[in-house]
């Protein structure tokens, strides 16, 4: 009786992962007004079980945004356990770009919430500026990265190079970018 509870709360768990999923490709392709109903099929789930997760649409989008959000912040120590500090900077930055572009589709979904009272990005620059400053510490600590670079330009750079190259067809272009980026954040090591 007592092992029950801790599979229901697994269960739970991976539950509230498949809709968070799911949202994020439904409110990316078709925008703030899928149907709910379509969202918990998607994650193989039923309507009722998706609602006890997230009452409100509103919620929903919030949870999907900062879901992904800690994904790919919470990546760069992952990233950085098993690469050196300059190439998990580099896989971090198409990571992000990644995350920039479902965001960019979730836009509809993430305004209407905003409009509704709801506030997703309010821990976003924090936690990307920390994984960032994460990421340039351990490189310039390495000697791989420049150690005068501001967490928070490197978050702008990003942001300029997911803005000019946010159609699908242009990411072979955003990736010819990050490498530029790449080599000035390397400029004045030994690298």
């Amino acid at each position: 009786m007592t092992a029950q509870p801790s599979v229901l709360r697994a269960d739970a768990r991976r539950n509230r992962e498949r809709i968070l999923e799911a949202a994020v490709r439904a409110f990316s392709e078709k925008g703030a007004d899928v149907a709910i109903d379509a969202i918990a099929k998607a994650a193989g789930v039923g309507s009722a079980t998706l609602y006890r997760h997230f009452p409100t649409r509103e919620a929903l989008v919030e949870a999907a945004y900062r879901n992904e959000l800690a994904r790919v912040c919470d990546s760069a120590a992952e990233l950085l356990a098993v690469n050196p500090a300059d190439e998990a900077l580099r896989l971090w930055m198409d990571r992000f770009i990644d995350y920039l572009a479902a965001k960019h589709g979730m836009a509809d979904a993430l305004r209407a919430a905003v409009a509704s009272g709801a506030d997703p990005f309010a821990e976003s620059l924090d936690r990307l500026g920390t994984a960032v400053a994460t990421l340039l510490h351990a490189g310039a600590d390495a000697g791989l990265l420049r150690s005068d670079v501001e967490p928070l330009d490197v978050g702008f750079s990003l942001a300029g190079v997911a803005l000019v190259t946010s159609a699908p067809d242009q990411r072979e272009r955003a990736g010819r970018l990050l490498d530029l980026l790449l080599d000035g954040l390397r400029h004045g090591t030994d690298r």
